[in-house]
């Protein structure tokens, strides 16, 4: 057996509501609330390209959600291909009063060189923003 590719990740929030309007707002995602699941539990999920992040909030027990055994929110570091140059990523983020930490840096991505810019979401979570434009 070998592992083809990711289909979802889970992202542990404090708080659903804040965090998918981040992601929608900042980084374009789409949300979707789905039926309550077995547990009688809402899902909300944010998609983007053929992946999607399901917003699990902290607090919930192993019964109402099966998740990892140390779920925290503001631990996970994110990268994000982007389809923008690095001119207008930073442009971007300006304009939404968002807070550059690191870049425009070059870095090593899955296949190649990436310029990446990192920021921090609403929990602290790094963000890593990068594009396989030509890295200087």
């Amino acid at each position: 057996m070998k592992v083809l590719s990711i289909d979802h990740l889970v992202l542990n929030v404090r708080d659903v509501e804040l965090s998918a309007d981040w992601y929608r707002r900042v980084l374009g995602m789409s949300r979707e609330d789905a039926a309550p699941a077995h547990d009688g539990a809402r899902r909300t999920s944010l998609h983007f390209g053929a992946q999607k992040i399901n917003l699990r909030p902290t607090g919930r027990s192993q019964t109402e959600w099966f998740t990892a055994r140390t779920p925290q929110a503001g631990s996970d570091d994110l990268c994000f291909l982007v389809d923008a140059t690095p001119e207008a990523v930073a442009s971007h983020l300006a304009a939404l009063a968002i807070d550059i930490e690191l870049g425009p840096v070059t870095k090593r991505g899955a296949q190649g060189p990436i310029m990446s810019f990192y920021c921090r979401d609403p929990d602290g979570n790094l963000v890593e923003l990068s594009s396989y434009v030509r890295c200087r």
